[in-house]
């Protein structure tokens, strides 16, 4: 499988994690708090260069990886998503600035869970919906014991390991997103070329 094929790989996984998260915010009534960017203000999310092959496509297609790839390598310390877009001064009000680009990390946060030791479903998400909706929090962390669907996790991270496990380590966000983008130009240069 070539890097392209990978990355639409990769999409028809967050085309499924896509139905699936929709029916559980749809049948839970648990969503992330509109206009939030807690969770995207925190430089250190980790996540795979895997997870941002489509987002590094579609910046090559668009003309603006190079431009992209050159200012995450200039960055001298770990700093917020590239792709977040803040709207207040301590950053945690916001949006994402390429939502359909956003990796696996993105997607799960609010809408799935793990499994803890006890065996019980855990809703992946952050004390900002805990304090924020803590009646729909708590109805949804019931309901999914009860039967409820959700996307789990790791089913997904699986998922991701099967299209290739080489590009699954975990970086800081940022990192994750250039390494998708060198991969992409060079993929792109000897294709170009060849």
């Amino acid at each position: 499988m070539n890097l392209f094929e990978k990355s639409e790989a990769v999409k028809e996984v967050f085309r499924q994690l896509e139905s699936e998260s929709r029916q559980f915010q749809t049948d839970g009534g648990l969503a992330c708090v509109s206009g939030c960017g807690f969770c995207c203000a925190n430089p250190k999310i980790p996540a795979s260069p895997l997870e941002f092959l489509p987002l590094a496509f579609d910046l090559y297609e668009k003309g603006v990886a190079e431009d992209v790839a050159n200012r995450l390598a200039l960055q001298d310390e770990l700093e917020i998503c590239v792709l977040y877009r803040s709207q207040s001064e301590d950053q945690t009000k916001g949006f994402c600035g390429n939502y359909g680009g956003r990796g696996l990390i993105c997607r799960l946060f609010g809408a799935s869970a793990r499994k803890n030791k006890y065996g019980q479903k855990e809703l992946i998400t952050c004390k900002v919906l805990k304090t924020n909706k803590p009646q729909d929090y708590a109805d949804a962390t019931s309901r999914i014991n009860s039967g409820l669907d959700i996307p789990m996790a790791m089913a997904f991270y699986t998922r991701l390991y099967d299209v290739d496990e080489s590009l699954t380590t975990q970086y800081p966000i940022n990192q994750a997103i250039l390494v998708a983008l060198e991969l992409v130009l060079r993929f792109k240069f000897y294709e170009e070329a060849g």
